[in-house]
């Protein structure tokens, strides 16, 4: 059957069109993928740049279980690894429900209005707030209105406001990515909001939820300006009290009040130091660093992969 004369001029416009969008779709493939391996090259220079650096102590297993110590061949990263690993859980166990909490009370309840608009750009706009301003936000509030003093609490907690924009804007994300007709199916089976939220909307939004939790952990991990800020030691030759013990009541809540100090702090204490033996232990303690951060990461992209491969 021969086409319409009125259909022929349009054929190879359509072509045209068709090879244009192609050409800018490699292109811009082409550029993203440059960006891409110039990002993980430095990324890739400086790790390698420190572990060189760092290995003579990255090697020695003293590192890893002595204090800091004004003699640079016997000090150690301890005391700062045992606060980050404080500090993080305070935050985490903060930042975590409530920036969930949060992003589902704002996608899932709240009523649109001027209100909530305000809300979204606020919370929006502090994911870019620089962290130094958290930082005085917990000095004025933590440490001195509520008395709190430069504690492992306190550094949870401003590092847990640091993120908490974070946890939201992936919750609600996250969230938003779930079909509607999930609810609707749900809602047809007899369930009432919550069970909807609960049973359905969260476990299908759990990928996206934890991975933005993690990458937030990530980036508190590696701040410094806040805990500086509050008062952070920069030099500590003794551990918190454990979290738990062997006599009852078996939990211990002496740890969030004692004095710390954390990896980024015992970094910089390092780099400041005259002696190049101290830039040897700076530069073992960025990689330790860098490999935590790494891992989390890798950890976040592990967890999102397995939870939407069981979702299949």
């Amino acid at each position: 059957m021969a086409s319409s004369p009125g259909k022929q001029p349009a054929q190879p416009e359509l072509e045209s069109i068709v090879r244009g969008n192609r050409r800018s779709d490699l292109v811009m493939a082409g550029i993203g993928m440059i960006v891409l391996l110039v990002a993980m090259a430095l990324l890739a220079a400086v790790f390698i740049d420190l572990a060189v650096k760092g290995w003579p102590r990255l090697i020695n297993p003293d590192f890893y279980i002595n204090f800091p110590s004004r003699h640079p061949e016997q000090a150690g990263i301890l005391s700062a690894a045992v606060g980050t690993t404080l500090v993080m859980l305070v935050t985490a166990l903060v930042a975590i429900p409530l920036g969930v909490a949060a992003g589902v009370y704002l996608e899932e309840y709240a009523a649109r209005s001027w209100i909530t608009d305000v809300i979204e750009i606020n919370v929006s706009n502090l994911a870019g707030v620089p962290s130094i301003i958290y930082g005085l936000l917990a000095l004025g509030l933590f440490v001195h209105a509520f008395g709190l003093g430069e504690t492992i609490l306190t550094a949870g907690l401003v590092l847990a406001l640091l993120i908490l924009p974070v946890i939201i804007v992936a919750t609600r994300e996250a969230i938003r990515s779930i079909p509607l007709e999930l609810r609707e199916a749900a809602y047809g089976l007899g369930a009432d909001k919550w069970q909807t939220v609960r049973l359905y909307v969260l476990p299908a939004a759990r990928p996206g939820i934890l991975t933005g939790a993690i990458v937030g952990l990530a980036r508190a991990i590696g701040e410094a300006a806040p805990v500086i800020t509050i008062g952070a030691l920069t030099f500590i030759a003794f551990l918190p009290p454990p979290p738990v013990q062997a006599q009852p009541p078996f939990i211990n809540f002496e740890w969030l009040s004692s004095p710390f100090t954390v990896m980024p702090i015992q970094l910089f204490n390092w780099v400041s130091r005259p002696q190049a033996e101290f830039h040897i232990n700076a530069a073992a303690t960025g990689v330790v660093l860098m490999v935590m951060t790494l891992g989390m990461n890798g950890l976040a992209i592990y967890i999102r992969y397995r939870l939407r491969r069981d979702a299949r």
